[in-house]
């Protein structure tokens, strides 16, 4: 008689799709990822990157540029390749491996189908984090700005109400996931709510943890990395900077490291500018979204990390005031206006002259052609 079939093996990888949504602490996840990747490692956990010599979050950020099809954020043709080399990484590892960047979220259908196939013999699974739109919504404008868009709050959030921008594409939960989760167990696609505010700062991480079967022991590194939120005068300065600058200037990577990184992350932070806040006559509107995505996230039967209330948004409390960023006083933004040209002075003064770079490098050339005939 012969022995029963043994039943066949499962998939011997788990790949976990963080795929958003953008301005819901996906920054400060992907860098604790990898200030732990080889510690995670050691316990069958991947956060995979291209060498040493490439940080794991701008490799997988090229990968989802190259997966969608766009080219930004860097030279032309730098994120050429980069899905099909991390994919062919993920291929080449057992246990779980995470794949993260935000952009992914409003992926095209074909775009997500591709993904699906170059992973397959893969157990998928879906991780979306999501947040209040009273909270993610000046937060996205703002994030915009730093990139180098040139639109208005008002008209903004206009375009919003009609779901046409793509940060709102990223950040409507049911099409989001329902793109994604096609053909995928429910168990299997996460939904991760961002803590309300005051709660403690390792309760986001604590959530992936869970969701990623990670013991939060294996990641003890923190990661400082954090977007800092700007006020109204600091935004409105940037934005009007943006309207002075062409679109090529703002796509070069070294605008956005100058003015991103360099003014709105580190120089026009913690000042005492209003923060940017959503306009109560979006409250309802608001209300109506979380109650929609909340239904579909019970209907569907999804996995949630953390609570579905969190989703709705909180009214402005007694102590504050909606003062519009598109009314700043003049005032306001010649001060931060002032404050910015000299961090950009201080930046160019620290800069080595490229002229000079250049003439110590013929005359380092030069000495060396002259000792090789020497000898």
């Amino acid at each position: 008689m012969s022995a029963p079939a043994r039943p066949a093996a499962g998939p011997q990888r788990k790949v976990y799709l963080h795929i958003g949504a953008p301005k819901t602490g996906t920054t400060y996840v992907q860098d604790r990822l990898t200030l732990n990747a080889r510690s995670l490692a050691s316990h069958g956990v991947h956060f995979p990157t291209r060498s040493p010599l490439v940080s794991p979050g701008l490799f997988h950020f090229r990968a989802a540029l190259d997966l969608l099809g766009q080219d930004w954020g860097g030279p032309p043709g730098h994120a050429q390749g980069g899905w099909g080399a991390l994919a062919g990484r993920v291929k080449r590892r057992s246990g779980t491996v995470v794949i993260s960047h935000e952009i992914l979220a409003p992926a095209t259908r074909e775009a997500i189908a591709k993904a699906k196939r170059d992973l397959a013999g893969s157990e998928i699974h879906i991780v979306y984090s999501a947040r209040d739109l009273a909270r993610q919504l000046p937060a996205a404008w703002q994030e915009s700005v730093k990139q180098g868009r040139k639109w208005s709050y008002r008209r903004f959030l206009r375009r919003v109400e009609h779901g046409k921008p793509w940060f709102y594409r990223a950040l409507d939960l049911p099409t989001v996931l329902e793109a994604w989760g096609a053909g995928i167990d429910p168990a299997h696609v996460h939904v991760v709510t961002v803590p309300p505010r005051g709660a403690p700062r390792d309760l986001l991480w604590q959530r992936y943890c869970a969701v990623l079967g990670i013991d939060p022991a294996w990641a003890p590194r923190d990661s400082d990395q954090h977007n800092q939120s700007l006020g109204i005068a600091e935004t409105q300065v940037i934005r009007k900077l943006n309207r002075r600058m062409d679109r090529a200037t703002r796509r070069e990577a070294s605008y956005d490291g100058l003015i991103r990184e360099m003014l709105a992350q580190d120089e026009l932070v913690g000042r005492v500018s209003e923060p940017v806040r959503m306009p109560p006559r979006l409250q309802s509107w608001a209300e109506a979204e979380a109650e929609q995505w909340i239904s579909w996230i019970r209907a569907q039967g999804v996995d949630v990390v953390g609570d579905v209330e969190d989703l709705r948004p909180l009214p402005l409390a007694e102590d504050e005031t909606y003062l519009d960023p598109d009314k700043v006083s003049t005032k306001q933004q010649l001060r931060v206006a002032m404050d910015a040209l000299a961090a950009m002075t201080r930046e160019a003064a620290r800069r080595p002259d490229p002229d000079q770079q250049l003439i110590g490098k013929v005359r380092t050339r030069a000495k060396r052609l002259r000792e090789s005939r020497a000898e």
